[in-house]
């Protein structure tokens, strides 16, 4: 009989800060059980760096270009066809709880029902962000990562708070239902996304005398690459911070938002159990991209560093088996697998395969992946292939970067300009090519957002559309 199926997704959740993952740090005892139980993808990535691009594309099984879909102002819409499209037209019950980030909530996104949806911001999202030529860019006026940070309580905690409570009755409710089809339940937490503000218990967990120094900062003579240069200046972060104990304060939120999300997938786990469905229900734990953290002085997402591209993913559950899956993965793979848990399929790219069929095929370390991104601070467009040991940074405009992830996992060394590796990037920039047309993929992405702007009423208006930072929650009953 086919299992249900769980998915839980949170937000900007770096894929090495997980005890599973070897953190030095962080506390995530249920994530870790969950992987202790099932496979842990340790090689898995965001189709793009940045929220709704990268939720896009896990809707639909395609990568940003096909959906045309490239930044926070371009939602999904439901009008491409999806996983819970295809689960609906199965007949298969299929509701999500919490943080879509989709346009709206009446758009007819794939699931029957929506408890709490957080979308983007008036249903139209940052058209602000959507300006990108150097020249005509206005950066945020606010701190990205919030005024205050520290112990505390957000709007997003309550949020969390407030859907995982939801999931449980959702649980317990469909626990006494007579409906006895296997069902699709999508559960969205935000942590530990920005505002950096955790209640006290989490952030106590992280002394700040205890925590690591960044890696390559520029202060230490670390130069950053052009385009990272310039991405970064329209939002940066580093610079807002008020002295060094505000920046440790930073780190200590952020790994307690951690804990604080692993707290409450452990809720949803333990409620899981005990509407008695623990034993016939198959649970995806993944994120919509990672978070900087800090490395070369930079924070948030956007870009194509480990840090920020790679997702955690875990599954578990009956027939799945125990171990560290090493086969490259992307949030694609997932789509599909979503469709295939109950027999049906969904129009995904090319290479593409269900998770499951991955683990059957052994493992595959050549296997390609790719990201892109087009969004906030994009002076050009930027393209990532991860093939076997290498991984290879396409920038519109600025030289390319090359990483050995085999000898060097911190990207450390960009290999790029070494004549001894032409070879190697030759080979890597035509597989990239095999995949998309870099330079007319990025002058369709710019089309593609002046005319957004001028819908909107042009640039001065656009200015003014959309969130200043991280996206407002619902309006949470009391």
């Amino acid at each position: 009989m086919t299992s249900n199926l769980l998915v839980i997704m949170s937000d900007e959740h770096q894929a090495r800060a997980m005890g599973c993952a070897g953190h030095p740090l962080v506390k995530t005892p249920h994530l870790d059980a969950l992987a202790a139980r099932g496979t842990r993808f340790a090689n898995a990535y965001t189709p793009s760096p940045i929220c709704v691009p990268a939720r896009a594309s896990f809707a639909t099984g395609k990568y940003p270009h096909k959906t045309r879909l490239w930044d926070n102002a371009m939602p999904y819409d439901g009008s491409i066809p999806g996983w819970g499209h295809a689960l609906q037209k199965a007949g298969v019950p299929v509701e999500s709880i919490g943080k879509l980030h989709y346009r709206a909530e009446e758009d007819p996104a794939g699931f029957d029902t929506e408890h709490l949806p957080m979308m983007v911001a008036g249903g139209v999202g940052m058209v602000w962000a959507s300006i990108r030529k150097e020249d005509e860019r206005v950066a945020g006026k606010g701190r990205m990562l919030g005024e205050y940070i520290g112990p505390g309580h957000s709007k997003y905690t309550e949020y969390d708070a407030a859907v995982t409570s939801r999931t449980r009755k959702w649980l317990a409710e469909r626990a006494t239902s007579e409906d006895a089809r296997p069902w699709c339940l999508y559960v969205g937490l935000v942590a530990p996304h920005f505002p950096l503000v955790v209640p006290q218990e989490f952030y106590d967990l992280y002394p700040l005398e205890d925590l690591p120094k960044p890696k390559l900062h520029p202060r230490d003579g670390y130069i950053r690459h052009d385009w990272v240069e310039k991405q970064n200046s329209f939002m940066d972060s580093e610079a807002k911070f008020k002295n060094e104990t505000e920046r440790k304060c930073a780190i200590a939120s952020y790994l307690g938002l951690c804990t604080w999300l692993d707290h409450n997938v452990g809720e949803i786990l333990a409620a899981l159990k005990a509407s008695g469905f623990d034993e016939n229900t198959t649970v995806v734990y993944t994120s919509d991209h990672g978070d900087n953290l800090g490395a070369r002085a930079l924070w948030g997402k956007s870009n194509l560093y480990q840090e920020s591209v790679s997702v955690p993913m875990i599954m578990a559950g009956p027939d799945i088996p125990v171990g560290v899956c090493e086969t490259p993965v992307s949030l694609l793979d997932l789509s599909c697998t979503l469709a295939s848990h109950f027999g049906q399929s969904i129009d995904s790219e090319q290479g593409t395969a269900p998770l499951d069929v991955i683990l059957r095929n052994g493992n595959d370390p050549e296997r390609m992946i790719f990201s892109e991104y087009h969004a906030a601070g994009a002076v050009s467009g930027a393209f990532m292939l991860r093939k076997g040991r290498w991984k290879y940074h396409l920038y519109i405009g600025f030289p390319p970067e090359l990483f050995d992830l085999e000898t060097d996992p911190e990207e450390l060394e960009n290999l790029a300009s070494r004549a001894d590796h032409a070879d190697i990037v030759a080979m890597m920039e035509a597989a990239l090519r095999s995949i998309c047309d870099p330079e007319e993929t990025d002058a369709l992405a710019f089309r593609d957002q002046a005319a957004l702007i001028a819908f909107h009423g042009g640039r001065e208006r656009a200015l003014t559309l959309g969130a200043p930072g991280a996206t407002p929650p619902p309006t949470l009953e009391t």
